[in-house]
């Protein structure tokens, strides 16, 4: 049975005043949608793809064509019409470590090896030490640089802790172009893990000048068993079928909704499990160590994104609850439900299952360029 979409849950109680960018399959293949005021328009024969649409800026409903009430059109993930990850040709980079509380857990997965049994011992040492400095410490600065030599005295020096409050953001790679998963969708995690959690964060969508031009709700996935055991592993723990989504659609900037909203969102973030768990959690932007737009920029500085790009921007959640053995923290199991939500970019929610299990990822840029092609779409 096809599983339905509501936009008043998943983009929030004041939806329909604002402006949403995503991607719609009408039963041809994907189109870019704009939503204004409630309605949904077809932009495909204005621009193809999202990122060229993106790239020219205007973002002017009127030249699309009208589809009908987003909440009237019968969206669904596995029927037609088919709500699909807002983005398509963007490069998806994720920043790392942008929080000191997740510092201090990539020190203890780093520490432990990855087992979680190990994990309390290294997470009361390590809080003793630092666990109320980070948070005051401004990256790159002297007073970072002081703090990092102690924690060296100390012996406890870490590499997460050099992007924690060095003058460099850890920006890597996290999906390839068009393997994003969206809304309702299953979510994967390696079916050889056994220690692994969602992270909870807010995404950046911005063009080939640089310039973000809005943001949703993202899930990096991740795998603290893999990258415990070695920070080699990054591309392991964070590059699975499946093991990357994104919210229904994009906010864009407006009068009424700028970086400033960003920057001050408060992420919650629910877990239920068909064991009958549940977890709560939370993440507060304005804890950030790095501005978004600081991130944003590191990740431009050296690199060119002609089909822009979105960026992840870390989470300060890092679940250390018990969820079957004491001492073994928490980790997914197969079937939990993740709901994370923010009031002014509404509610993302996805299924966990393994990445081997979760439908496979076949619709790549040959796919796609077919596809366009066949409907006429490419100049």
């Amino acid at each position: 049975m096809p599983i339905s979409f509501d936009p008043a849950d998943a983009l929030g109680s004041d939806w329909r005043s604002a402006r949403w960018l995503g991607r719609i399959d009408l039963g041809a293949g994907p189109s870019p949608v704009l939503v204004v005021d409630g309605i949904a328009y077809d932009m495909a024969r204005v621009a193809p793809t999202v990122a060229e649409l993106v790239a020219g800026g205007s973002f002017d409903h009127a030249q699309g064509e009208e589809i009908g009430a987003l909440d009237a059109i019968g969206l669904s993930v596995d029927g037609l019409p088919r709500l699909l990850s807002p983005i398509d040709l963007q490069c998806v980079k994720a920043a790392g470590v942008t929080f000191a509380v997740s510092a201090m857990e990539r020190v203890i997965e780093e520490r432990a090896r990855g087992d979680a049994g190990a994990a309390a011992e290294v997470r009361s040492r390590l809080e003793g030490r630092i666990g109320g400095s980070m948070r005051a410490v401004v990256p790159g600065s002297p007073e970072a640089a002081a703090l990092k030599q102690a924690l060296i005295d100390e012996q406890l020096w870490s590499q997460y802790l050099e992007v924690a409050i060095g003058p460099d953001a850890e920006i890597f790679t996290k999906a390839p172009v068009l393997a994003t998963v969206g809304w309702g969708a299953d979510v994967g995690i390696r079916s050889d893990s056994t220690w692994n959690n969602p992270e909870p964060e807010v995404v950046l969508l911005a063009g080939p000048d640089g310039r973000a031009v809005g943001a949703t709700l993202g899930n990096d996935v991740n795998l603290r068993d893999f990258e415990g055991r070695s920070a080699l592993l990054l591309g392991k723990a964070k590059d699975n079928n499946a093991s990357c989504s994104l919210g229904a659609f994009v906010r864009l900037f407006d009068a009424d909704f700028t970086m400033d909203d960003v920057r001050q969102a408060e992420i919650t973030l629910r877990i239920e499990g068909i064991d009958g768990y549940a977890l709560d959690g939370a993440s507060s932007m304005n804890q950030i160590s790095r501005d978004p737009e600081e991130l944003l920029r590191q990740a431009l500085s050296e690199h060119q994104y002609p089909d822009g790009l979105v960026l992840f921007l870390g989470t300060l959640f890092a679940p250390t609850q018990d969820r079957d053995v004491p001492g073994q923290g928490f980790t997914h199991k197969v079937g939990d439900t993740v709901a994370i939500e923010t009031p002014r970019l509404g509610r993302l929610v996805n299924t966990v299952s393994t990445s081997k299990a979760a439908p496979p990822w076949r619709f790549g840029l040959t796919a796609l360029i077919r596809n366009l092609a066949g409907r006429g779409l490419l100049a």
